[in-house]
């Protein structure tokens, strides 16, 4: 299984002070000398973290192929065929929005993502759907003759904290989720299941599966055991460990949980 490292958290730390220090482009070595397969970027509409140079830069730069993040917005899109990333994983996205919650309306922006698609391949780029488990969506990605899909873990990962950390006895906690462990046990064994059962689902379809959002040190074994999943891109926890232990050590430690 690949693992795909997500650097966007490293532009977020350079963004809270305003200056140029963490500079996301000094862990692309790092990230190569630690295993890494992939560097995931996101260029979101309000430029929150990474801007357009570093887009620019990592991908003129990087060793490891580049996937980039981003909306269906057309001006995004431009953007993305100028820089020509190894692949363009498209994605939901709200300006008020913390990180993203959850996958593509691949339904209602059909049309749109058609649009997309086509100007993406006609620069030679792989793309990826960021979608929620669901067999429909996974149908209806095929049909848009995507390459790949990625996976929503956003579910499966708050559930998994609120019943196995001490998440909810922080401010943080989840409240649709404080619920009695053995309902939170229940949605997790229900959430793990779709996952399998969409992976599944993916490859008779002829799409490559990757996964992702809130997978972390404690969680990801149970994503990596699903043999239909061929990457997973992982950024926050990666780069909050890395405070702690260095990038290098971060990422050596995911790795050895994957494998």
């Amino acid at each position: 299984m690949l693992l795909g490292v997500n650097i966007d958290h490293i532009a977020v730390l350079r963004e809270a002070r305003k200056i140029n220090d963490p500079n996301p482009l000094d862990a692309l070595p790092i990230c190569k000398l630690s295993g890494a397969d992939q560097i995931t970027i996101h260029l979101r509409e309000d430029r929150r973290h990474i801007h357009d140079n570093d887009a620019k830069v990592i991908i003129e730069q990087s060793s490891l192929p580049v996937n980039l993040e981003c909306a269906i917005d057309e001006e995004i899109i431009d953007i993305v065929c100028k820089l020509k990333p190894a692949r363009a994983t498209l994605v939901p996205e709200k300006r008020e929005e913390v990180t993203t919650e959850g996958g593509l309306d691949v339904k209602g922006s059909y049309k749109k993502l058609q649009k997309a698609i086509k100007k993406l391949h006609e620069h030679e780029i792989e793309v990826s759907l960021f979608i929620d488990p669901n067999k429909e969506i996974i149908e209806l990605s095929s049909k848009l003759k995507v390459e790949w899909i990625e996976l929503h873990t956003g579910t499966f990962a708050n559930v998994y904290a609120m019943l196995n950390s001490n998440l909810r006895n922080t401010h943080h906690s989840i409240k649709d989720l404080e619920l009695s462990k053995k309902e939170l046990s229940s949605k997790l064994d229900a959430s793990i299941k779709e996952i399998k059962k969409s992976s599944k689902h993916a490859v008779k379809n002829n799409l490559k599966v990757a996964a992702g959002h809130g997978l972390n040190y404690q969680n990801v074994t149970l994503i990596s055991t699903i043999k239909e999943i061929e990457e997973l891109n992982i950024g926050q926890s990666i780069i909050a460990r890395s405070v702690f232990t260095g990038l290098k050590d971060a990422i050596i430690d995911m790795k050895n949980l994957i494998k």
